[in-house]
């Protein structure tokens, strides 16, 4: 009797402890390190993409004008300030002449002696020419000597000259009388279309040289955004496509808008694509020149081809690949890939078959060693 109690506890701890040791491989194979992982996978499938690029840019004008006067002088007035709307040919501000109006006086006194200069050449012309007939009838009728007759017709010779020297000086002196009407004009500073004033770089009194600019001037309907774009993504990237604006100052508000120029030279230090996208129309209060804006260009549907979702891709060293799921176990498989849209959707140039099981998410980092179980959707992420 005291010999079966032994045996009977020991029994009972070796039953125990077996019982303890299933449950611990148990706990060990489904919840604990060397538990499947979780994972929820998509089916490799055939659809059309239409991709899309993303950029980002500055708000710029295409057409600026900077407006000041052809040669150096004092400002008299300025009219507008920054802000301001302006017509085409309307007057911004006057330069002050100085001493062009008695510049334009002397040159109309200069163009008044020439005119009589051109007169009086006239009138000696004319007295030459009826001296040479009566002389040249004289010595028809040998009244007079030869001599006498080539004496008059060298004076007709020096008349005419003298007229036509007093013509040129009177050309010249009209000529300098429109230069000074132009420099005249010139101190108008006049709209040359009609814009918004974006910077006034001077105020009355100042003296500026020529080509200074007073003010600058700037054309709103021709506001477009000057757009970087990743090269390797720029592909069939052309001037007419679709494009969406989204405004740095408009969050979450986006314009229509189209790609206008695709730039012929790129940066070949960031490796970008420049192009410029323009409004289709006009915002209704017009965001700052330099304002950040995103953009994104829709391109033209690419045929059926086989597609994964973007959250399979996985970067394994160097190497793009997916977990391809093939008799219950997940294996590393390099991929090709192509193009994508904002759906999320890639296309998958070789490594997988239409038809293939990929892991999507996982709820731990996969190795070739592990065994995974597939489950509808994980918590937290989203479906």
């Amino acid at each position: 009797m005291s010999r079966r109690l032994p045996q009977r506890r020991t029994l009972m701890l070796a039953g125990a402890g077996a019982m303890l040791l299933i449950l611990f491989l148990w706990v060990a194979l489904r919840t604990g390190p060397l538990a499947p992982v979780a994972v929820t996978v998509a089916t490799v499938e055939s659809r059309a993409i239409t991709p899309a690029l993303f950029g980002i840019g500055t708000v710029e004008t295409r057409y600026s004008y900077k407006i000041g006067p052809t040669y150096a002088g004092r400002i008299k007035r300025l009219d507008v300030h920054v802000g301001d709307r302006i017509k085409a040919g309307q007057l911004l501000g006057e330069m002050d002449p100085v001493d062009l109006d008695e510049r334009a006086r002397s040159q109309d006194a200069v163009l008044r002696r020439a005119e009589a200069a051109v007169r009086e050449a006239e009138a000696r012309q004319a007295y030459a020419q009826s001296q040479l007939r009566r002389y040249e009838q004289l010595v028809a009728v040998r009244m007079v000597s030869e001599e006498v007759g080539t004496a008059k017709r060298q004076e007709g010779q020096v008349a005419d000259a003298a007229l036509t020297g007093a013509r040129e000086e009177l050309a010249r002196a009209r000529a300098d009388r429109g230069a000074v009407r132009a420099q005249h004009g010139n101190l108008r500073l006049v709209a040359p279309v009609d814009g918004i004033v974006v910077a006034r770089d001077a105020d009355p009194g100042t003296t500026i040289v020529a080509g200074q600019a007073a003010v600058e001037v700037v054309d709103p309907n021709s506001l477009w955004i000057n757009v970087r774009f990743d090269q390797v993504h720029a592909g069939g990237l052309a001037p007419g496509l679709p494009a969406r604006i989204a405004l740095r100052s408009r969050a979450g508000q986006g314009l229509d808008g189209h790609v206008a120029r695709i730039e012929p030279l790129a940066d070949t230090v960031t490796e970008e694509t420049l192009a410029k996208v323009r409004f289709d129309a006009a915002p209704d209060a017009l965001p700052p020149i330099g304002e950040l804006a995103e953009v994104t260009v829709r391109l033209p549907t690419l045929p059926a081809a086989p597609v994964i979702p973007n959250a399979a891709i996985q970067r394994r060293g160097q190497v793009l690949g997916v977990w391809r799921v093939v008799a219950g176990q997940a294996q590393f498989v390099p991929v090709t890939l192509g193009d994508a849209d904002l759906d999320g959707w890639v296309q998958v140039r070789a490594g997988l078959r239409q038809g293939d099981q990929i892991v999507v998410h996982s709820d731990k980092t996969l190795t070739p060693d592990s065994r995974i179980r597939v489950v509808p959707r994980l918590a937290g992420v989203p479906r």
